[in-house]
């Protein structure tokens, strides 16, 4: 049973930073295409970070040098650091698996939990 978890989401200031994780199971995070996605609230869910098998990466524009996404094989997990935060990055964010790389949120089919982030200004 694949199973994703996410954690770290907080409450923080305006340019604060984060570190969110994704602990996988039921699959290995080194074969399989692993992203990030946030939604707030009446918003569709969007994309923001995706790392391939090869560790390649892709973000977001919105997020781009700001945000990280990285991963550790040996843990089956997914990292992504968040800096400079911003007031909209406020949102559940979601990490997903998928086996080729996509930015629509419908084509993944294993999803985590959520975790919030809030980002007073």
């Amino acid at each position: 049973q694949v199973q994703l978890g996410e954690s770290g989401g907080d409450l923080v200031q305006a340019g604060g930073s984060l570190r969110l994780s994704c602990a996988t199971s039921g699959l290995t995070s080194s074969g399989y295409v692993m992203s990030w996605f946030r939604q707030a609230p009446g918003k569709e869910r969007d994309f923001v970070a995706a790392i391939n098998r090869s560790g390649g990466t892709s973000y977001h524009d919105s997020v781009k040098g700001r945000f990280t996404i990285s991963r550790d094989d040996a843990k089956n997990t997914v990292y992504l650091q968040m800096t400079s935060l911003k007031a909209e990055d406020t949102a559940v964010y979601y990490c997903a698996a998928r086996g080729f790389m996509s930015r629509l949120w419908f084509e993944y089919p294993y999803w985590g939990q959520g975790t919030q982030v809030t980002v007073s200004s």
